[in-house]
């Protein structure tokens, strides 16, 4: 019997570098370096998620058969000088900083990866990819489709920003792509900074955000920034826009067309920004309709696979879901640049890596299901190694078995207790699904506000996501359908709503009941849904029942354990400085229950001091 094959794959240096090892085909390992360099979207070279990956396969770089990079930095660098001289004189003040950026380890990705990872042998291949041949890899080989259509959407990789393509088997082939600098990543992201959230991690508070107002500037971003077609491709108005070659995403023009200035980061939010967010969330959501349309009419295909950044917009997601244009989606929980190591790695695997003239083999999950271990891919940690570091705090606590520890956490959250909730291995991609949690209870009116003000420090308008069993998920909200990566919004049911006096506008939507979950329940009446199923996440699964004996309710808030600024916990010892650091109640770490207000020490220093977001 051959000895199996390892291929890792690399994502770095532009945001959220991450590394993916996978065993013949098959998902072994997959983390982001911010979860281990405590430094948000961390864009260094992924050395300690290798190690990780290598660690968690009892692998050294010796016994490895190939290393994937997830873009072609030539081809990059290629589009990168065009620009400036597309655009010269306009660029200068940004070029020389750039071009030194890429004089280094960002040109020479080969040289960088052998100095990196220490022991690689000489014969080893170091392969790269197309940055969106990555991220359709990773839309496809793990789902559950023998066929599908696939649609990767983001800011730019090369050259390409928006691509159709179609898999079969274990091929994929690409049909069509929206090229730089025309971008629905940089049109909403240029929106996102407008609005005062930092790029490339608070596109999601805009998303959050846009429920709150009304698409009042819906009709100029169609009539002044966009030609948008009926297959979804479109034109942007450069004029409008300053990320050809200035340093910021938008300008003067831009600011007069929504009359007014962008906001500064820690200014309060007004209804103009959130009229602003509302829009470009109602035209984002038509033009993924569009090429979800178009997708469908190009393959015919049943099924459809979503990648990139813009596929983690699970409104947009939710509207394709509901509008039946296609039977089945299947989005990558690791849609962004941290996913596409993953889907170097499975490229290559199943293209050019194959030496061996073989043909390459996919295998399809077990009952229609996928192939992502429920994205729980990262470290875990045994009860002996928990029990070290809380000793090492000289930490309060109780050991408890499995029914113990679930009837326990259960009544504490239906007593609305916050609890940290530390399981298993880490999730890979940027939602916590229930390896490295906070939960509460769903029906509390206070939870939205506690959560987000004295335990995440964040933004009061956020919402939550609930979790609930598969099974029971008809019963809570419009969605008859699997979604375990918190990547689709469905209706609550509408039993279950309470109407808003008409005249609430903005924020003030926020002190109104919407339901009875009204935790989970955001100002639309819509929320965004993940399903528990028992083979996926059996300790979570059986919380959930254990809740709903004690409550009479099957719905749990579920968000990430951390807070503003920083990377959700990897370790233990992360959980429990995160822990006595905000106001949770308790921390079910392992087998282990702690009680905050029993620890000796309120405040603990965290590894890294918080970044500003």
């Amino acid at each position: 019997m051959p000895a199996p094959r390892h291929v890792l794959g690399i994502s770095a240096y532009y945001h959220d570098s991450a590394a993916a090892l996978i065993r013949d085909g098959e998902v072994e390992s997959a983390a982001q370096e911010e979860r281990f360099s405590r430094k948000k979207n961390d864009s260094d070279f992924p050395r300690h998620a290798i190690q990780f990956c290598l660690q968690h396969a009892g692998l050294t770089a010796s016994q490895l058969d190939a290393v994937v990079f997830y873009d072609k930095p030539v081809l990059k660098f290629t589009r990168l000088l065009e620009t400036y001289l597309a655009v010269a004189p306009g660029g200068w003040c940004t070029f020389p900083r750039v071009l030194s950026s890429w004089l280094g380890e960002k040109m020479d990705v080969r040289k960088a990866i052998r100095a990196e990872i220490a022991g690689l042998r000489a014969d080893c291949p170091i392969l790269f990819t197309g940055h969106h041949q990555a991220h359709a890899a990773s839309a496809f080989y793990p789902s559950p489709f023998d066929h599908a259509a696939i649609l990767t959407i983001d800011g730019v990789g090369e050259w390409a920003t928006t691509t159709i393509g179609i898999g079969s088997g274990s091929e994929i082939k690409m049909l069509r792509e929206l090229r730089f600098p025309h971008s629905l990543g940089l049109l909403y992201s240029a929106f996102t900074s407008y609005c005062g959230f930092r790029i490339n991690s608070g596109e999601y508070k805009l998303m959050g955000l846009a429920p709150y107002g009304n698409p009042k500037y819906a009709g100029v971003i169609y009539n002044r920034l966009i030609d948008l077609k009926p297959d979804g491709s479109f034109w942007l108005d450069l004029q409008y826009f300053d990320f050809l070659s200035g340093t910021t995403m938008t300008n003067a023009r831009f600011n007069r067309l929504f009359e007014g200035p962008p906001r500064a980061p820690e200014e309060p939010v007004t209804i103009r920004h959130i009229e602003v967010a509302r829009s470009i969330q109602a035209v984002t959501e038509e033009i993924m309709l569009r090429l979800a349309r178009h997708a469908r009419e190009l393959t015919n295909c049943e099924n459809l696979c979503l990648a990139g950044g813009v596929a983690l917009n699970c409104v947009a997601n939710g509207r394709i879901l509901r509008e039946k244009i296609f039977d089945r989606i299947w989005v990558q929980p690791a849609a962004g640049d941290a996913g596409a190591a993953l889907g170097a790695a499975l490229a290559a695997w199943h293209g050019s890596l194959n030496t061996s003239g073989a043909k390459s083999s996919r295998t399809l999950g077990n009952a229609g299901r996928d192939t992502m271990r429920a994205s729980l891919l990262g470290p875990e940690f045994t009860d002996e190694e928990i029990e070290a570091v809380l000793r090492s705090h000289q930490a309060v606590y109780q050991k408890l078995d499995r029914t113990a520890l679930l009837s326990r956490t259960a009544e504490l959250l239906k007593a609305e207790n916050v609890v940290g909730w530390f399981q298993g291995r880490m999730e890979f991609g940027p939602r916590a699904l229930g390896g490295r949690s906070i939960l509460g209870d769903a029906r509390s009116p206070r939870m939205q506000s506690v959560m987000n003000l004295k335990v995440k420090f964040r933004e009061s308008f956020r919402p939550f996501a609930p979790i609930v069993r598969r099974e029971r998920v008809a019963d809570y909200f419009e969605l008859d359908s699997e979604s375990p990566y918190m990547l689709i919004v469905a209706p609550v049911k509408a039993a279950l709503c309470q109407p808003m006096p008409s005249e609430l506008r903005g924020f003030s939507m926020l002190k109104a009941p919407r339901s009875t979950l009204p935790a989970v329940t955001h100002v639309d009446y819509t929320a965004r849904v993940q399903t528990v199923e028992r083979a996926d996440n059996p300790l979570l699964y059986d919380l959930l029942g254990s809740f709903e004996d004690a409550a009479g309710c099957g719905v749990l808030v579920n968000t990430s354990f951390n807070v503003r600024g920083e990377p959700i916990v990897c370790t233990p010892d992360d959980a429990y400085r995160c822990f006595v650091n905000t106001e949770m109640d308790y921390l079910v770490l392992g087998n282990f229950v702690i009680e905050r207000a029993a620890q000796p020490h309120q405040r603990t220093k965290r590894r890294v001091a918080p970044q500003s977001d």
